[in-house]
């Protein structure tokens, strides 16, 4: 009997070496975080998420070289349920929209609840990643200043210590309402404060904030403080990147917000932003070419081209003639596109138009009359030439 109460104890010690020396032991694919909460909850276990997508490099390189050690196993599979979900995969998307996951790898720390207790991002050797997730696990600030902040807590110094949080975890969406906070009431004076300053230019995303509409038609206080460029600069951002957050994907089907698409373009026509047709005909080109309703993609394009207070450049045509260069794209189509590059040549061979050599910074290895030429004959099926 002792001979098999001993033989039993040391099978299972054998099977819990085993376990340790196996690296990262994580969930099957396809958990889900409800699933992993449950498990945490009867293991009395912290949550692991790895939040991964398919392209990223230095997440790929976590997997092959830092979760297979044995060291990285034995500390964290007796604390964790740990789990890794591809934020583009159909339960993915979702989930990093609601946990504003917007760089790669992130990695989050939750209770057995699910409630988020840490985070942190990019990829590590084995010694540093192992004393960030002890860092972060211990690290409850995030879930109680939240708590704050949902009961109504608007206290000057909670809200810059919340912020600071937020931002250090890239939790971009709920950073600008803290920061919205802290600027109620300030529009039109926060450009002579050097904190406040740097709050509106780091945290502030939304273009209906109330001190990003001041900005939007006063900008001259701000660009006094820090000048032209980095002011238009932020404006810009923020309008591009509202205007793509419009359009959402599901299972293969693209959808605008059309409420709030034409509050967005009610608000520059309004404040008087003399782009507003830029980010209007920008959306609505990146909307039919998701949907693949090309006869509205050439629409949008011909009606962005005719207008004389827009300027589409060389390369953003070369942008829009990619869906074209799949042999299999509709020849009608293809045609018309060719013809939209066409005309542009002729434009750029008669003076009209100059030919673009510069991207930002960068300097083009030839102009890109030779690239429009290039992107024709590659449509008509003849491979370029050097």
């Amino acid at each position: 009997m002792k001979l098999k109460f001993f033989i039993l104890h040391f099978s299972l010690f054998l099977f819990s070496l085993s376990l340790m020396a196996q690296g990262v032991n994580f969930e099957p694919e396809g958990t889900t975080l409800e699933q992993a909460s449950a498990k945490a909850k009867a293991e009395n276990k912290l949550i692991f998420l790895d939040c991964f997508t398919q392209w990223c490099g230095p997440c790929k390189k976590m997997a092959r070289e830092v979760f297979p050690q044995a060291a990285v196993g034995a500390y964290m599979n007796p604390k964790f349920i740990n789990l890794k979900i591809d934020m583009e995969s159909a339960y993915g998307a979702p989930l990093a929209k609601k946990l504003q996951i917007s760089a790669y790898p992130t990695f989050v720390i939750f209770n057995a609840d699910a409630q988020e207790i840490g985070r942190f991002l990019g990829g590590s050797g084995a010694e540093e990643f192992m004393a960030k997730v002890e860092d972060k696990s211990r690290d409850n600030s995030s879930a109680s200043l939240q708590a704050r902040w949902e009961s109504g807590d608007r206290d000057p110094q909670f809200l810059m210590e919340y912020l600071k949080t937020l931002n250090a975890s890239y939790k971009n969406d709920e950073a600008n309402l803290v920061a919205e906070a802290i600027l109620e009431g300030q529009e039109a004076t926060f450009a002579n404060d050097s904190t406040l300053r740097m709050i509106f230019m780091r945290s502030i995303n939304n273009p209906f904030a109330s001190s990003f509409v001041y900005t939007l038609v006063n900008p001259n206080g701000l660009k006094a403080q820090i000048g032209d460029m980095p002011v238009e600069m932020k404006i810009r951002n923020v309008l591009e990147t509202y205007h793509r957050q419009l359009i959402t994907e599901h299972d293969g089907t693209a959808t605008l917000d059309q409420q709030k698409f034409d509050q967005f373009i009610d608000l520059l026509k309004d404040a008087g932003i003399k782009e507003a047709d830029h980010y209007r005909l920008s959306a609505l080109i990146t909307l039919s070419e998701k949907q693949k309703d090309y006869e509205a993609y050439l629409r949008y394009i011909r009606e962005y081209l005719a207008n004389p207070s827009l300027d589409a450049d060389d390369m953003q045509l070369a942008r829009w003639a990619k869906p074209f260069s799949d042999p299999a794209a509709a020849g009608q189509y293809k045609e018309q596109m060719k013809e939209i590059l066409r005309q542009r040549l002729a434009d750029i061979r008669a003076g009209k138009h100059q030919p673009q050599r510069r991207v930002g910074n960068m300097t083009l290895s030839r102009p890109t009359d030779d690239l429009l030429e290039m992107l024709i004959n590659a449509m008509d099926g003849k491979m370029p030439t050097q």
